[in-house]
């Protein structure tokens, strides 16, 4: 598929973007190598291809999820000037 020098300026007429002649003639160029493109990329027989959640395939190795530290809230919150259930106390700032 290929566009005219007339659709290239109705499409920019209906998307409200001024094109002077030079500009329409290169934008002509520009979107026919596009189409181009495209058409070369559908031409390729994907037939029996399955589709890649990744363009690498490759596999992430995990470590499993284990606590490597000890719980050290007491400790923490012992030299907390106020501390409640656990929570540490502010003053309110936001009236």
């Amino acid at each position: 598929m290929s566009l005219s020098l007339d659709e290239v300026r109705h499409i920019a007429r209906l998307a409200r973007i001024e094109l002077a002649d030079g500009e329409a003639q290169s934008t002509l160029d520009k979107l026919n190598d596009i189409f181009g493109l495209i058409e070369q990329m559908q031409a390729v027989d994907t037939d029996g291809v399955e589709p890649m959640s990744h363009p690498q395939d490759v596999a992430q190795r995990l470590r499993d999820d284990v606590a490597t530290e000890t719980d050290q809230r007491e400790a923490f919150q012992a030299v907390a000037p106020q501390t409640e259930a656990g929570l540490y106390l502010v003053p309110q700032v936001i009236e």
